[in-house]
């Protein structure tokens, strides 16, 4: 019952949700992620609303941990290197739980309903540990290259 209740509010969810995310960042950055609606000139914006409504989709749908993994990477990537602490990299799949108790507040009143939104509610957080797995194997690759790069100097510099 709940998952047509989201899907019937489907996109005051996500809209509320990635209002939420742009928050995440600083408010010069916020206000340009909202504000430019270009797909080029935007690209995080644009990673972040696809990755919401593909993230909502998987769990109205069958939820899937390995398709929402891949849906995950881009803007998990993203995320890593930009200036977050790995908690705020990923805090922002909890957001979700919000936006849905924003939008279905006098719905999951009903008891019914909320045991269902806990059910939800328990698949974002596994979401939430597959994103920080994401962003920890991301940080490593960036690591990693980073190292590279050090070792490759170091040998021009003795070569």
């Amino acid at each position: 019952m709940i998952k047509e209740l989201i899907i019937n509010k489907k996109s005051a969810i996500i809209n509320n949700w990635i209002q939420s995310i742009y928050e995440t960042y600083p408010s010069e950055t916020s206000n340009f992620l909202r504000d430019q609606k270009n797909r080029f000139s935007n690209p995080v914006g644009h990673a972040i609303a696809d990755c919401a409504e593909k993230i909502l989709n998987q769990l109205i749908e069958d939820f899937d941990i390995q398709k929402i993994k891949v849906v995950l990477q881009d803007l998990i990537k993203i995320r890593a290197v930009q200036d977050f602490l790995p908690s705020q990299a990923v805090a922002f799949i909890f957001l979700l739980k919000n936006s849905i108790l924003s939008e279905l507040k006098a719905e999951i009143k009903n008891e019914d309903i909320f045991r269902e939104f806990l059910l939800i509610a328990s698949q974002i957080d596994i979401t939430a540990m597959a994103a920080f797995d994401t962003y920890m194997e991301a940080r490593e690759k960036l690591f990693q290259i980073r190292l590279n790069e050090i070792k490759s100097r170091s040998l021009n510099i003795i070569g």
